[in-house]
């Protein structure tokens, strides 16, 4: 049986850890609002960005430059690039794993083609950095500081390599955000980039050439997609922490009470433990 000191230490140690926990929640809840404005801002933009091209390039469908384009080229998937965003941090329940176990399943799915993977975050690259993998790049610290700039950079990377036919596809795992419950977890195909199909599409008239247009709009859609799910990620990153931080405060709260209560039994047994010596004790004098 535990002394009184250890339960006590232990009780001490549990509401420490539970100040931190509750710190912690207080902290990603206050970034989770920030985070959550920036992708609420971006979503209209990137949603009707999508729609714009699908106009242009329906309203075009009929001019055979339009399918050259070489962002729409269909290739057989012989070489696929895989983005994987994850967060820089854990204590932010299953939110990490989730995307490593899915990113696991998508490469054994390709695994008859050439894989490369391209890691944003820390948990992803020390992931897949002990695993056979060909990474051909890092990118760490973004989380809520992303700018557009570091979408760009992103894009245009890997925009190049499909454009030189170094690679036929290009696929996105990341967490989107919908509350601060749930996050959504999704994989989806960004180039070469899928048109919506419009059933009464805009009729435009077009001061240049349509396929110049296309040229300068499928370029721009790529990086508001990718600027988007860095957004996305960093909004449920702190949502999924929020989450974990407080079920961890409130599991420090009932172990506390479970302590107190045995640490109580323990002090009441050892009183009435010296209550019978001393009892026994009279009594042999007697």
């Amino acid at each position: 049986m535990p002394s009184l000191i250890d339960i006590r230490r232990r009780i001490r140690s549990v509401r420490s850890t539970q100040q931190i926990t509750k710190a912690m929640k207080m902290v990603s809840a206050a970034r989770l609002r920030r985070s959550q404005d920036r992708v609420l801002a971006a979503r209209p933009y990137a949603a009707l960005l999508r729609q714009m091209i699908g106009n242009v390039a329906a309203a075009v469908s009929s001019d055979e430059r339009i399918p050259h384009n070489p962002l729409l080229a269909e290739r057989p998937e012989s070489r696929v690039l895989l983005i994987l965003i994850t967060a820089d941090r854990g204590l932010a329940g299953a939110f990490n794993a989730n995307l490593l176990k899915t990113s696991q399943r998508f490469l054994e799915e390709k695994s008859g083609e050439a894989r490369e993977l391209l890691l944003i975050g820390r948990k992803g690259r020390d992931f897949y950095r002990k695993r056979r993998v060909t990474v051909i790049g890092e990118y760490t610290g973004l989380g809520e500081k992303a700018q557009y700039r570091d979408a760009v950079e992103i894009a245009a990377r890997v925009i190049e390599r499909f454009r030189s036919q170094e690679i036929d596809a290009v696929y996105l795992i990341n967490n989107e955000f919908r509350s601060v419950m749930s996050q959504k977890l999704a994989v989806g195909r960004v180039l070469p980039l899928e048109l919506p199909r419009l059933a009464a599409p805009v009729d435009y008239i077009f001061e240049q050439p349509p396929e110049r247009m296309l040229d300068q709009l499928l370029p721009r859609y790529i990086e508001v997609e990718v600027y988007r799910a860095l957004l996305e990620s960093a909004a449920a990153e702190h949502a999924a922490r929020m989450t974990a931080m407080d079920q961890a405060t409130s599991n420090a709260s009932e172990m506390i009470d479970k302590l107190t209560l045995y640490m109580n039994r323990v002090r009441q047994a050892s009183i009435t433990k010296e209550l019978i010596e001393v009892v026994s004790g009279a009594a042999a004098l007697e």
